[in-house]
């Protein structure tokens, strides 16, 4: 989901955080489950079925050093289905960013949830984790505690409100950091001013660090990426990152793809890269590449990305190969930034919803992109609503490849958010945690009885 950030440093909270160095202390375990321990992961868009894949296979390999079986079920998609996970609803397609927008994704969300809901009543889980996925996430908030009260819920990467601060309109409180302190029996934070923020709101909280730290591993580097894509040295490669969601095919791709356009025009040698987020969007974006005569390569993953690693992955892979990043906002920015790609990013959403949220809803957002959150600093430039046109993105684009002293100071940027965003590890981190909470809530079960 796109992320923005607070008004001021005292909205996030000033609680210390300890650095997420190491793996938290294991709970004893005096003996095997008598069955698999049950979980319930639910996310839902392309982000979060990755970020549930790395943890699906963080959670096996856990729970594997303590003796345990797992059942992971979940709302995902391919990549956690890959992992391990049984599928109860796929939700990697189901997304969207606005007020209209989400609308088309009303019911198919209602009636995932649903199906859940049913599975879940006749199979209880033994924990729950939500990650990210704000709409349906919160309204699970407020179901789970009621349906289920004994049983833990984690929220992984919540509802970014640590961004955008305490912002109220006609007197009701945009956010629910309030529902997800109350719901959650722990917070597994992976900004460090997210951490702050929800501790200072009374949460449980463990700052963990950021998963993309683990994945970003495996990743190849500029001449290995070049090499497997088979691209010259010496070829000017862009890569256009335009959707990751329906709606982002109407507002963005048209926008980037102009540019790209203007930019084929002033850079006669230079070759773009698509790698698409979903194989469904294939045909408009080759239909896009035709109607504004690119020079352009789709990339697909095979097996629609079910099973890739970092190393394997040709979104990742047409990254690293390239000289520059068109993308829109979302956590593809932290990707480019890990693999030292410097970026222009963009954003929009329909022209009544910005009014609205201008407006109405009196909502500021100085950041989108993740790279510029971490440190709460403009690293790369970021084009949203009317700013975001094909003659913007073209002089930004210029000023990156042709001004070595901008992207030097870009790539400096990336080294300083790269410091703040924790230590390799971080899900099993995570893991870790979630098994802790599973022991215990059972050890207070049987103390009970």
């Amino acid at each position: 989901m796109m992320m923005i950030e607070p008004d001021s440093d005292k909205e996030r909270g000033n609680a210390t955080i300890q650095a997420p160095n190491a793996l938290p202390q294991s709970a004893p375990l005096t003996q095997h489950s008598p069955r698999p321990v049950r979980l319930f992961i639910s996310t839902g868009e392309v982000s979060g079925d990755l970020q549930g894949s790395l943890l699906v296979q963080a959670l096996q390999r856990q729970a594997a050093k303590r003796g345990l079986t797992l059942e992971l079920l979940a709302m995902g998609g391919d990549r956690m289905e890959a992992a391990g996970a049984k599928l109860l609803a796929r939700t990697s397609a189901i997304g969207s960013m606005g007020i209209f927008e989400s609308l088309p994704f009303v019911l198919p969300t209602l009636r995932v949830q649903r199906q859940a809901k049913q599975y879940l009543q006749q199979y209880p889980p033994d924990l729950i984790v939500l990650i990210d996925y704000m709409g349906p996430n919160l309204a699970f908030c407020e179901y789970f505690p009621e349906r289920f009260p004994d049983v833990p819920i984690v929220y992984y990467i919540a509802p970014q409100e640590w961004v955008w601060g305490d912002q109220w309109s006609w007197g009701v409180k945009l956010f629910r950091s309030d529902l997800v302190v109350r719901a959650t029996q722990r917070i597994l934070a992976i900004f460090p001013g997210e951490a702050s923020y929800f501790q200072s709101k009374g949460g449980q909280v463990a700052w963990v660090g950021h998963p993309l730290l683990d994945r970003m591993q495996e990743a190849l580097d500029r001449d290995r990426a070049r090499l497997a894509l088979g691209i010259p040295a010496d070829q000017l490669t862009i890569v256009l990152l335009p959707a990751s969601r329906q709606q982002e095919l109407k507002y963005l791709m048209p926008v980037m793809f102009a540019a790209a356009q203007q930019l084929q025009a002033k850079l006669p040698h230079v070759h773009f890269l698509i790698p698409l987020a979903l194989t469904k969007y294939r045909a408009r974006i080759e239909q896009a590449i035709q109607r504004y005569g690119l020079r352009a390569t789709v990339l697909a993953e095979p097996q629609a990305a079910s099973s890739d690693s970092a190393a394997t992955s040709l979104t990742l892979q047409a990254i690293a190969a390239a000289d520059l990043a068109i993308t829109k906002s979302g956590t593809v920015n932290l990707e480019i930034a890990l693999l030292n790609v410097p970026q222009v990013v963009m954003y929009k959403v329909n022209s009544v919803t910005a009014w609205i949220l201008d407006r109405v809803l009196k909502f500021s957002v100085p950041f989108v992109s993740p790279p510029n959150l971490v440190e709460m600093k403009p690293i790369v430039p970021e084009f949203l609503q009317d700013q975001a046109t094909p003659e913007n993105l073209v002089q930004a684009s210029l000023a990156l490849l042709l001004d070595s002293d901008r992207r030097q100071a870009m790539l400096a940027g990336y080294q300083s958010m790269r410091l703040a965003l924790g230590s390799v590890g971080v899900c099993d981190r995570a893991a870790q945690e979630i098994l802790n909470l599973v022991v215990a809530s059972d050890k207070a079960v049987k103390e009970e009885n």
